[in-house]
């Protein structure tokens, strides 16, 4: 265990300096303890990155840069991501309560992905059949966007079943579409992220949670947004 907790402070060190634009920041004393407890909490490095990048980007976006970043300081942004990762794999929080829900708005919600889909689209990488998929996805929910607002009862519920159907399809056609070694490449990393749950998780959780970590990396490979509300 210490030799784990050593190797991922060292990775996250090394990261960190990239970050910095090369300039060292040691991971020691209290900033030791909390890379340890990201360790000790089966936290995987790349969600660590993640969690990184974001207060990096907030503070990319604050203006020019003063001094360098402590590991210290991305720690919330670490842990949202960890929890956000929890949740898109299923994965229960430490007191055993889900997650909470998002408080996207339903509209709110359409115009990203919208967004997000022409984007897809407009980057002219995709092949004829995922093409396909992604324009009808796009068009028929920029058609749910100029419905009235404020869907109640059944029509809200009967668009988000669509919204999930539409979301299956997509990964379904990703899938199909995706070279089989890059889809191995996913896979595996799937399951190097999932390795320190195994043997806590039933197996038909685990099942569930890898089939999660495989869609998620997906979407990250080719850029695809969660068109399901949830």
């Amino acid at each position: 265990m210490e030799l784990e907790t050593a190797e991922f402070c060292r990775e996250i060190e090394t990261y960190l300096c990239r970050k910095n634009d090369g300039h060292l920041i040691r991971i020691v004393g209290p900033s030791f303890e909390i890379v340890s407890r990201w360790a000790a909490e089966a936290i995987p490095l790349k969600v660590a990155f993640r969690g990184i990048d974001r207060y990096f980007d907030r503070y990319y976006g604050k203006g020019p840069r003063r001094r360098p970043v402590k590991i210290d300081f991305c720690e919330a942004d670490v842990r949202d991501v960890f929890d956000e990762w929890r949740k898109a794999l299923g994965l229960q929080s430490e007191e055993g309560a889900p997650p909470p829900r998002s408080r996207e708005s339903l509209p709110s919600h359409l115009e990203r992905v919208v967004m997000r889909l022409t984007s897809l689209r407009a980057g002219g990488s995709l092949d004829d059949a995922f093409d396909a998929v992604v324009d009808r996805a796009a068009r028929e929910l920029d058609a749910a966007r100029a419905s009235p607002r404020g869907l109640r009862g059944e029509a809200r519920q009967a668009l988000i079943a669509r919204l999930a159907a539409l979301d299956g399809e997509l990964l379904a056609t990703a899938r199909a579409t995706l070279e089989r070694a890059a889809f191995d490449e996913i896979a595996a990393e799937a399951d190097e992220e999932l390795a320190r749950f195994r043997q806590t998780m039933a197996p038909d959780a685990f099942a569930r949670a890898r089939e999660a970590a495989v869609d998620r990396l997906l979407r990250d490979r080719l850029g695809l947004p969660v068109i399901r509300f949830e």
